[in-house]
């Protein structure tokens, strides 16, 4: 098998009309994490930072770069609101108090491996393996929010368009969907193998091992991820692996990561609108499969998913467009152009800067809000109401999860990052598709019908401890009015002897028992009546009849 692909360096096969010139493809995929023991407080990533650890923190700061590349990290710091550069990079160095990882107060912590330089990935069987270069394997952690981002960066050069299509919507599949007659995993790659800079295979696909798959579901009642992506998380481990971790990951998603990908072609314009929609909608058609073309996505796709405020459609130019459907962000161009090439100023830089942390934010806040959705299912789940550590267990979980969506909502959430019209259209186009403020609504109100349950209960509590109480009180009052009334001396029989004083005690102790009992048992009318009295509204018939309530009972 050669690691050679069968077309020529600049020539498309037969069959495929376009020729991508340059291609590079951006992977996001959420995860929840999970700790070791429920201990929620931890900063995971610190797991990351030991030495027999693969991963080492990313820089995000524009002043660690080197100068050749400041002036676009520059561009893409400018580009956002004041509120989303403190999201992103974090406060400046005199808040951070002069220390020297200014960058280290972001709440968004970023970590990345560098022993990875390659993909080797074979899409169909019998078909010649693909190389292409990783420019990055990243792992995106958030303050409050245990959430975490898996993003994969690959890019070649002159790929035919049929070849292109096939990766986009093979590679990024967590794991099979299903096998085919003959045993392989269908949808996803034949073989995706991680080379290391020497050129060693480092992981490789296990698509074939249907095996695998099929006990796991059976065993835990959640998927098992592939081999390959399996290894990069590493040393995080899935939920529910056999082997020791402190920190774990479950899957939040769909196994498709939502995916970017940047085309640069000779010609854009001689792209049919099928090919548009075939690129923009990878995830839900196959490529070379008939469209439905009765399907609103299909019928309404300009309209809903294209974003053509620099598409011209004409030899001048520009024929930029950018197609966003929420799972997908697409960007595509003519080769020729300067200004779509360029990686410090054009389009190609703002797509791996501006665009991808745009549509990491918007998926971030999806992310989050299922996290928040899954916490309220799990304290659902696990309350028994008729045991008293469950019944706290709960109310402390509620209680932490509110706080954490306060502190999610004044920090993470907002509806613009951008003055600039392209990268606030294609935000607002990708929350849209995901959804998110109706996620957000329902997230909201659900933990509100939470916290409503709590301060009920909290009352109805309250309520039981005040009548108790209140019996207790009005049973003393017999004990008061009997120890009242020998203390008066109305009778002095001080000196008389030990029987005559427990007759009077005996007597009195009965005689306010019944008034109290008595005042208990008509204390509905009688509360009438002394409201009635403090209102002043009251005159003495209407006293009277209020009284006669007290002697005679009435019908419902």
């Amino acid at each position: 098998m050669t690691d050679q692909p069968s077309f020529g360096p600049n020539e498309p096969p037969p069959g495929s009309p376009h020729l991508i010139r340059h291609f590079r493809q951006i992977l996001l995929w959420p995860l929840q994490l999970e700790f070791q023991g429920g201990d929620a407080g931890v900063e995971p990533w610190r797991i990351l930072e030991r030495g027999d650890s693969p991963w080492s923190r990313g820089e995000c700061n524009i002043t660690y770069d080197p100068d050749k590349t400041r002036e676009r990290h520059y561009k893409e710091f400018v580009s956002f609101l004041p509120y989303v550069q403190r999201f992103l990079y974090g406060d400046s160095r005199a808040r951070a108090g002069g220390n020297d990882h200014a960058d280290s107060n972001a709440p968004m912590q970023v970590f990345r491996r560098r022993d990875i330089a390659t993909l080797r990935i074979t899409l169909q069987p019998g078909d010649k393996p693909i190389l292409l270069d990783v420019s990055h394997v990243d792992l995106v952690f958030f303050f409050d929010v245990d959430v975490v981002f898996l993003k994969v960066e690959i890019y070649t050069d002159d790929l035919p368009w049929d070849t292109a299509l096939e990766l986009l919507h093979r590679f990024g599949r967590a794991y099979p969907s299903g096998w085919d007659a003959s045993g392989q995993g269908v949808h996803n790659a034949y073989r995706s193998e991680w080379l290391g800079v020497d050129g060693k295979v480092l992981a490789a696909s296990d698509s074939e091992n249907r095996e695998k798959f099929l006990c796991f579901v059976n065993e835990n009642r959640a998927p098992c991820l592939a081999s390959h992506w399996a290894y990069l998380l590493r040393p995080l481990v899935l939920e529910h692996e056999g082997e020791e971790a402190e920190v774990r990951y479950r899957q939040l998603e769909y196994h498709r990561m939502p995916m970017m990908a940047y085309l640069a072609l000779d010609n854009p314009r001689e792209l049919t609108p099928d090919d548009f929609i075939h690129l923009g909608l990878i995830n839900a058609f196959r490529p070379g499969d008939p469209l439905p073309r009765r399907d609103p996505a299909v019928a309404e796709f300009e309209s809903r998913y294209c974003d053509d405020r620099y598409w011209t459609d004409t030899d001048s130019g520009p024929n930029t467009r950018a197609i966003c459907t929420g799972n997908t962000l697409v960007v595509v161009g003519e080769a020729q152009s300067n200004y779509f090439r360029n990686e410090v100023h054009g389009i190609l830089a703002q797509f791996r800067h501006q665009f991808m942390l745009l549509f990491l934010i918007a998926h971030f806040h999806r992310a989050a809000l299922l996290v928040f959705s899954d916490r309220m299912m799990d304290a659902i789940s696990e309350l028994n109401i008729r045991s008293t550590k469950s019944q706290m267990r709960f109310r402390k979980h509620i209680r932490d999860s509110f706080e954490a969506f306060l502190r999610f909502t004044h920090r993470y959430w907002f509806h613009e990052l951008s003055e600039r019209a392209q990268v606030q259209g294609l935000f607002h186009r990708c929350t849209t598709y995901l959804g998110n403020d109706v996620k957000y609504r329902d997230v909201k109100e659900e933990i509100r019908d939470m916290s409503q349950y709590l301060d009920s209960d909290t009352q109805r509590r309250q309520s039981n401890t005040v009548v108790r109480l209140t019996v207790v009180t009005t049973f003393g009052l017999i004990g008061t009015v009997v120890t009242g009334f020998l203390g008066m001396n109305l009778l002095a029989e001080a000196d008389a002897s030990l029987g005559l004083r427990f007759i009077y005690f005996v007597g009195v102790m009965l005689a306010a028992s019944v008034l109290t009992l008595f005042t208990v048992a008509k204390s509905k009318p009688l509360s009438d009546f002394l409201e009635a009295l403090s209102e002043g509204r009251v005159g003495s018939g209407a006293a009277l009849a209020s009284l006669r309530r007290v002697w005679h009972r009435e019908d419902a």
